[in-house]
C-alpha cells in the first residue's frame, strides 16, 4: 500500500512464494490486496525448489530432527526468488520486517532480509496495525483477515508469533523502553514488566544486533532506529 501511494501502481509489483504451510487465507489475501489497489500480481510456488535443497543436504542432515534450518530454507529459497526478480526486472526488492521482528531477530538472513529498502523496519507491530486501520478508514483496502489472524511465519505447522514471543502489546512497550528511551532492564521491570520477559527480551535484542547490521536501510519513524542510529557492539560482555 504504501509503496503503490508513493510511487504509482504501474510502478509496483507483488510476488506470492507459497509452499505447504503457507494458509490458503494468505494467498486469498493476497490476491485481494492486489486486485484492491490494481498492481500485476505473480504466484511463484516454491516446493520444486525446497525439494530440491533438501535432497542435496539429506546426506549430512541424516538422522537429525527437522527445526529452524529448514524453516530458513524456505525463506531463503524465497529470498533467492525476489532477488533473482529484481535483477531481471531492475526492480528494488522491498523487505518487509517491522521493528518487533528485526529487534527479536524474528527474520532470516538472506531471507525475508533480502531487499534495497526496509519501509516499515522502524514501525512496531502494534503501530503496523494501527497504520492498516488508518488505511482502512474509508473502506477495506488492506483485507480484514491480515490485520485480525494470528501473525505468523507460516514455515512450520499451525505456527504462530506468540509460540515463542510475548504479545504484541507488552513487546513494543519493552522495545520502546530499551531503544528509544534507552533505560536499563532494572528501569523497565520497576515499571510493572515481567523480570523474565524483560531479560529475554533485551537479550535477544543485543544478540541480533548481528543481523540488523546487514540489513537492508530502513526509514526512519521513531526516535531511535536501528543502523545508523543506534550504534551498538555485536560482542559485548556488561549487564544493560
Amino acid at each position: 500500500v504504501i509503496a503503490v501511494d508513493a510511487l504509482g501502481v504501474d510502478k509496483v509489483r507483488g510476488i506470492m512464494l507459497p509452499y505447504r504451510f503457507t494458509a490458503q487465507v494468505s494467498l486469498d489475501d493476497a490476491a485481494k490486496l492486489a486486485h484492491a489497489l490494481g498492481f500485476k500480481y505473480e504466484v511463484l510456488p516454491i516446493a520444486d525448489a525446497v525439494e530440491g535443497f533438501e535432497k542435496i543436504l539429506a546426506g549430512p542432515f541424516k538422522g537429525l530432527p527437522r527445526d529452524v534450518t529448514e524453516e530458513n530454507l524456505q525463506a531463503r529459497i524465497r529470498g533467492n526468488l525476489l532477488m533473482a526478480y529484481s535483477n531481471k526486472f531492475s526492480a528494488l526488492l522491498l523487505s518487509t520486517g517491522n521493528k518487533s521482528e528485526l529487534s527479536m531477530g524474528y527474520c532470516t538472513l538472506y531471507g525475508d532480509m533480502n531487499g534495497g529498502l526496509a519501509v516499515i523496519s522502524d514501525l512496531p507491530k502494534t503501530t503496523v496495525y494501527e497504520l492498516s486501520k488508518f488505511i482502512n478508514r474509508n473502506g477495506e483496502i488492506i483485507p480484514s483477515d491480515t490485520i485480525t489472524k494470528p501473525p505468523s511465519a507460516e514455515l512450520r505447522e499451525n505456527q504462530t508469533d506468540q509460540d515463542t514471543l510475548p504479545p504484541y502489546d507488552i513487546l513494543d512497550s519493552i522495545i520502546e523502553c530499551y531503544i528509544e528511551k534507552k533505560m536499563s532492564s532494572a528501569e523497565i521491570i520497576k515499571k510493572g514488566f515481567d523480570k523474565a520477559t524483560v531479560e529475554f527480551v533485551l537479550k535477544a535484542i543485543d544478540r541480533n544486533e548481528y543481523k540488523r547490521r546487514q540489513a537492508a536501510p530502513g526509514l526512519k519513524v521513531t526516535g531511535k532506529a536501528f543502523g545508523i542510529g543506534r550504534r551498538y557492539p555485536i560482542v559485548q560482555r556488561y549487564v544493560p
